[in-house]
């Protein structure tokens, strides 16, 4: 048995497991999903369960290729995005290669890049792979295009390939995007789950040249995307424009809740997506407890290293009126 595994990173969205500590319903802000998702006209089926879904994933990858202008053998699928950090951590790196790595970001960059036997630092140098979250989760700090267009270029001089995971690109401002941009030395992350306020589905896609997402699905495990995951995300791309609706209605309610947070004195860093990073006066994990209390469940960020920090998503007006009035309570 292996003794020098890490340990599993943290995340938010549990309520599922506060549900069964007889908690009562809650209203869940640590998880970063669209308050506003598009209806479609989707139901599952079940005789598609009677056959093993095609592995090679044609029709999906050719729907996300017509959405975003790319060829199917450009695009790599999996079971959340996360199957993608480790299989393309898997394809890129292996014993005594180095990740850049930039802190605070999500945590399960690093777990990727541990599992493949590779190291990471926060430093410039020699790396094999730099990660770029845009926009940051947990900071948001966002990048615009022609910022990453030019740390691109530089990266690639450095003979390093850039992993840019744009998860939640989506519910910011797509027009940055680098997803319809091919190079060798960029691998692009998105996810679907997020954007439509499904993730329990689990559906992570991805843009790289054909070479690498050839080795990518070859390390990826066979037919982790289900069939009613498929079935759901080539239905959610059809209908991928109504995605503008909920950017407008988010934009609107985050400078609604960031007016309120600076009524309650609150710092935070600059929001671009549907989450706001709070700095708050007090251990993040004694804030917890209290608005568990009342039914409001948040992202500690002690695991971001941020023991004074908590991360809210934005919800809907009145959920988010609903967490003012408990951190008005709840904070010294």
């Amino acid at each position: 048995m292996r003794d020098n595994l890490p340990n599993k990173a943290e995340h938010g969205g549990r309520v599922r497991w506060h549900r069964t500590r007889e908690r009562g319903e809650l209203l869940d802000f640590s998880a970063n999903v669209n308050p506003y998702p598009p209806e479609l006209p989707w139901k599952p089926d079940p005789s598609a369960l009677k056959d093993y879904p095609d592995d090679r994933y044609e029709a999906l990858k050719g729907a996300i290729g017509r959405t975003f202008g790319r060829d199917a053998a450009e695009v790599a699928v999996g079971n959340g995005s996360v199957e993608l950090i480790r299989a393309f951590c898997y394809t890129m790196l292996g014993a005594g290669d180095t990740a850049r790595i930039d802190p605070p970001t999500f945590a399960e960059y690093e777990m990727a890049v541990r599992l493949a036997g590779a190291r990471y630092t926060a430093d410039d140098g020699e790396a094999a792979v730099r990660f770029l979250c845009n926009p940051n989760n947990p900071t948001g700090k966002f990048h615009s295009r022609l910022e990453v267009l030019r740390l691109l270029d530089t990266v690639t001089g450095q003979g390093t390939c850039l992993f840019l995971d744009e998860a939640f690109i989506e519910l910011s401002d797509p027009r940055q995007s680098l997803a319809d941009v091919a190079h060798e030395n960029l691998f692009v992350l998105r996810s679907l789950t997020k954007s439509f306020a499904v993730p329990g589905i689990r559906f992570g896609y991805g843009f790289g040249t054909p070479e690498l997402i050839e080795k990518i699905e070859t390390v990826r495990l066979p037919w982790t995307v289900n069939a009613f995951a498929e079935s759901f995300a080539i239905e959610a791309f059809r209908h991928y424009d109504r995605l503008v609706a909920s950017r407008e209605r988010i934009a609107r309610e985050r400078t609604w809740l960031s007016g309120r947070l600076d009524a309650l004195g609150l710092t935070y860093e600059p929001p671009s997506a549907n989450y706001i990073l709070i700095a708050v006066p007090m251990e993040a994990e004694v804030l917890v407890g209290r608005l568990l209390s009342r039914g409001i469940l948040i992202r500690d960020c002690r695991s971001f290293g941020l023991p004074r920090h908590i991360r809210v998503a934005v919800r809907t007006r009145e959920e988010n009126r609903q967490l003012i009035e408990a951190l008005e309570a709840c904070l010294p």
